[in-house]
């Protein structure tokens, strides 16, 4: 696929994001409202999409074991050069490694998958990967932090992670595909219709929430030009050179796995920060521009990909 191939794959991308920052700005609908249309994606369409997809998928197929050992390698391998570059406490530490190596899978890789290859499935594991081992281990060291015992830290950070409807909708899938389980032909197209919605309405409401944050190129810090260049440019870089030569991924995975690693920094960034008190201003900031900037390389990447 060639830069202008995928500079035309992603026009119902840009004009799902736009329209919600252009709503959002010209106060068309206010940037509060975002809320809802990301409750709706988040707690019913995107998890609609991911079971249906994933019942239905080859398993064995989808979760290639050197692939996704790939990915993993690369990802551990930037959470420790971020992590020996960062300087302050554990929280600050930890928030910085998620904005840094941690992608928004959900609310823009699945729109972005979806638009370019007309499926979201290698995805999938990445986001079962992510959700289940880096953010863990961020809920953690977070909690840490907090009041109670270390086992009682440790559980609330597993269980923070692990009770959400996109996960708890993955395991789902899974175990019933495992097990051969029949689900009636009905219900799993009323789940696709819905998932249907769930691309365009995900976007839609991350533009809205960006819209409202406002944007300042001005204003951006060091440390967020660091954390957005490493999000944007060297993550997937790293991933791109580890993947081909260290772990000898080619062809379709190779791409996928580079793309995914290319997305921005993951919107729930703000949400943690907001939570524990660590540098609001920052992840708000890191959001924003990150998304931005994936938006704008992302023919790039595709194009790098697959030289």
């Amino acid at each position: 696929m060639d830069v202008l191939a995928a500079l035309g794959k992603l026009v119902p991308v840009v004009l799902a994001f736009g329209t919600g920052a252009v709503f959002a700005r010209r106060k068309v609908i206010p940037a509060e409202a975002a809320g809802f249309f990301t409750d709706f994606a988040f707690l019913f369409a995107i998890p609609s999409y991911l079971f249906g997809k994933i019942f239905l998928s080859d398993l064995g197929h989808l979760f290639d074991v050197r692939a996704i050992s790939a990915y993993a390698a690369s990802a551990a391998l930037c959470v420790l050069l971020v992590g020996l570059v960062v300087r302050g406490g554990p929280k600050v530490r930890a928030l910085r490694v998620m904005a840094a190596v941690q992608v928004n899978t959900a609310y823009f890789a699945v729109p972005v998958f979806v638009m370019l290859f007309g499926d979201a499935a290698p995805i999938f594991p990445i986001l079962l990967l992510q959700v289940c081992l880096l953010s863990t281990v961020i809920l953690a060291t977070m909690e840490f932090g907090g009041t109670g015992s270390t086992p009682r830290k440790l559980a609330r950070a597993v269980w923070a992670s692990l009770n959400t409807p996109v996960v708890l909708a993955c395991n789902l899938a899974i175990l019933l595909n495992l097990l051969s389980v029949p689900v009636p032909p009905t219900l799993l197209d009323g789940l696709a219709f819905v998932g249907e919605a769930a691309a365009p309405v995900a976007l839609f409401a991350l533009g809205l929430y960006l819209g409202g944050a406002g944007l300042s190129i001005r204003g951006t810090t060091r440390t967020e030009l660091a954390l957005i260049t490493f999000k944007c440019l060297a993550f997937p870089l790293i991933t791109l050179l580890l993947c081909r030569y260290a772990f000898h991924i080619t062809g379709d995975w190779l791409k996928y796995l580079v793309l995914i690693a290319a997305m921005p920094s993951p919107q729930n960034l703000f949400v943690f920060a907001q939570r524990y008190d660590v540098d609001v201003d920052l992840a708000a900031s890191v959001v924003v521009k990150s998304s931005l900037v994936t938006l704008l390389l992302l023919p790039l990447w595709v194009q790098w990909a697959t030289l």
